[in-house]
């Protein structure tokens, strides 16, 4: 995601504001797309996980709850989100049998991935809208390349609007967080677009806020499901561990 932009700015207020504006609807699509998305809960379930543009963490409980064995890298670009992701921690520590660690950085510092080291699932919650229309291919190829064959992507995001309200909603948004933020993107890449070139199809979708925002599990086609109603297991690659650990980007 764009290192430009500084979110720790509106760390604090950030849960607090979503709330406001949208009431319930940003986490159930992201609750309902890791429901969807990631492997149903069992013993032998470790799964690899890549979280993007995580924010202030809250999501961590919802993986863990589904997959208590999740082995989670967390890749935030913002050392204010990372705080307050770390302080959430200090309340709700990892699980016995989990792993995660933190780390400040972006797609970008995975551009050196090792093949053993590649995820088993990506999720990527409210953070490609980051992205201009240049910059998003590179970013989702990236992505992509750390991703295991098959692997799900679960994405939830606002949706492309050409008029009508969704559109201001965009608008006004993209204003808000130039403002405080610093973001210079000021309009909604076509990130669906972005990801079918590359041959991602939706294997499960679904609406939320009168179609603002959309929630997503993404396959190729044809690849074999292994969600919350398909376990997975003997997943063995190592995943680097540091706790609550934050390691700056290179």
């Amino acid at each position: 995601m764009p290192v430009s932009a500084d979110f720790g700015r509106v760390a604090g207020v950030y849960d607090l504001l979503a709330g406001l504006v949208f009431g319930s609807a940003l986490r159930r699509a992201q609750r309902a797309a890791l429901a969807a998305g990631l492997p149903a809960r069992a013993l032998n379930s470790a799964p690899r996980v890549l979280v993007l543009g995580g924010g202030t963490g809250w999501l961590l409980a919802d993986i863990w709850r589904q997959c208590p064995g999740a082995r989670v890298l967390y890749l935030e670009a913002s050392d204010g989100m990372l705080a307050r992701t770390r302080a959430r921690l200090r309340r709700h520590p990892v699980p016995p049998g989990a792993a995660l660690e933190l780390r400040q950085g972006t797609e970008a510092d995975l551009a050196d991935l090792h093949p053993d080291e590649r995820f088993d699932v990506l999720i990527t919650f409210f953070v490609l809208d980051c992205f201009s229309a240049a910059e998003l291919p590179a970013a989702l190829a990236r992505l992509d390349a750390a991703r295991q064959p098959g692997a799900p992507w679960l994405v939830a995001d606002f949706r492309p609007a050409r008029r009508g309200w969704r559109r201001a909603l965009l608008a006004a948004m993209y204003w808000f967080f130039r403002l405080m933020s610093g973001l210079q993107v000021r309009q909604l890449p076509p990130w669906p677009a972005a990801l079918a070139a590359l041959g991602l199809r939706p294997a499960w979708r679904r609406h939320y806020y009168g179609g603002a925002v959309a929630a997503l599990v993404l396959r190729e086609a044809g690849a074999r499901t292994t969600t919350a109603q398909t376990a997975t297991a003997g997943n063995t690659g190592a995943l680097p561990v540091t706790g609550a650990g934050m390691r700056p980007a290179g």
